[in-house]
């Protein structure tokens, strides 16, 4: 099964578009093991999730240790939950080509994100793995990304709508840039858009559904890590981080519906 028809059964099977990022920090967690953090996490949201995305830094920084967390969390996701690999890797091809099979062959990662800023031989190799997901940088939710995306965004977009051969290339956009979120919409308007910024970096989650899903034919999911994983420090951390899904996940399914909350 390719990424896009996994990813649209579990967003359908569990009415979310809710993308939980497996972020573990652990000066913010419980006094327990990163693996085993992340699979009480797992247990309690896989129901209410339409996929996982952990990020590599915060596996890589802790070396061989981190890296084995890394393959227990993968083993304990449901083989029908996408399983993202936020790495936003990219570099001239032959490296891409051992980038693009560390995650998708080594680490058995149903997507990626990727930085495009070596051009279309860096990205290629990603591509070229026709049943995996490959989400190029766009334009981002951090405050830098205006000092270099805020020129080419819009090229980023037109390009990534060219490379898309095997229709399974998607786009992360912050929802802290409304306006830019909506006109790389209005350029790729059938895109998978993935969108992070809704949380503790301050997007505008309104917006973001707005133009993100309401906008052209396109899906969006949407990426939230430490309001969820760290909505409670105690005992009760996976409960808290279930509560902290099911509320966003309604907030995102009233904006959809247009119906006001009741």
């Amino acid at each position: 099964m390719n990424f896009g028809n996994k990813l649209s059964l579990a967003i359908n099977r569990n009415n979310s578009l809710v993308c939980l990022g497996l972020d573990p920090n652990v000066e913010l967690m419980p006094n327990i093991g990163i693996a085993e953090f992340n699979r009480e996490i797992i247990t309690a949201t896989c129901d209410v999730v339409c996929a996982y995305k952990p990020n590599l830094a915060f596996y890589e920084a802790m070396g061989i240790e981190g890296l084995r967390a890394l393959e227990s969390t993968r083993e304990h996701i449901p083989d029908d939950m996408p399983f993202i690999g936020d790495a936003k890797r990219g570099d001239i091809g032959n490296t891409s080509r051992m980038y693009a099979k560390a995650l998708f062959v080594t680490l058995g990662f149903d997507a990626a994100t990727v930085n495009p800023y070596l051009g279309y031989d860096s990205v290629l190799p990603f591509i070229e793995y026709a049943e995996k997901g490959v989400f190029i940088l766009c334009r981002t939710s951090n405050p830098g990304a205006a000092d270099f995306q805020d020129l080419v965004y819009e090229l980023v977009a037109q390009r990534a709508k060219e490379w898309n051969h095997h229709d399974n290339v998607g786009l992360v956009v912050g929802a802290t840039q409304p306006h830019k979120l909506n006109r790389i919409r209005q350029i790729c308007p059938e895109m998978t858009l993935l969108i992070p910024g809704i949380g503790a970096q301050g997007g505008d989650l309104g917006a973001a559904v707005e133009y993100g899903v309401k906008t052209g034919g396109g899906r969006a999911i949407f990426a939230s890590s430490r309001q969820i994983l760290y909505a409670s420090a105690k005992g009760d951390f996976a409960q808290a981080a279930r509560e902290a899904v099911l509320k966003l996940r309604s907030q995102i399914n009233t904006l959809i519906s247009g119906d006001s909350p009741g």
